[in-house]
């Protein structure tokens, strides 16, 4: 039953990191426009040692180190005296495409999940039978 047990918390762990993922990704989306915004990322962390070796965690967030887009629009209080000012380092396409990974992550490591736990419930099952 441990590797039932081992399988669920490794299922489940990884479902958080994706969701932590998701919430990240969504900030992102939501601040593509806020002028001087850093695209945030994170990285996972594989624990190795005791009885959650295996399970993911959500490492440091980070911020991206590219570029800020500059935007001319002198009539932008933010303006400097060109008339640009910087925007964002979001780019939408990007953040979609992480985005749809971290679902289908999700959603494969919820199907892990599943199975884990039907496979348990009908060894349960059959050491009742006896």
């Amino acid at each position: 039953m441990t590797d039932f047990k081992s399988a669920l918390g490794i299922s489940a762990s990884a479902m958080r990191a994706q969701s932590d993922r998701l919430r990240l990704l969504s900030e992102n989306i939501a601040n593509a426009d806020t002028p001087c915004y850093r695209a945030k990322t994170a990285s996972f962390e594989t624990l190795t040692r005791g009885d959650k070796a295996g399970m993911v965690q959500t490492g440091r967030v980070a911020l991206s180190q590219s570029e800020l887009e500059r935007i001319y629009d002198p009539s932008n209080p933010l303006a400097d005296a060109s008339g640009h000012y910087e925007g964002s380092n979001v780019d939408l396409l990007i953040e979609l495409a992480n985005a749809r990974e971290a679902q289908r992550s999700y959603e494969a490591n919820l199907k892990m999940f599943d199975q884990a736990r039907q496979m348990s419930s009908s060894l349960l099952d059959l050491i009742r039978r006896q």
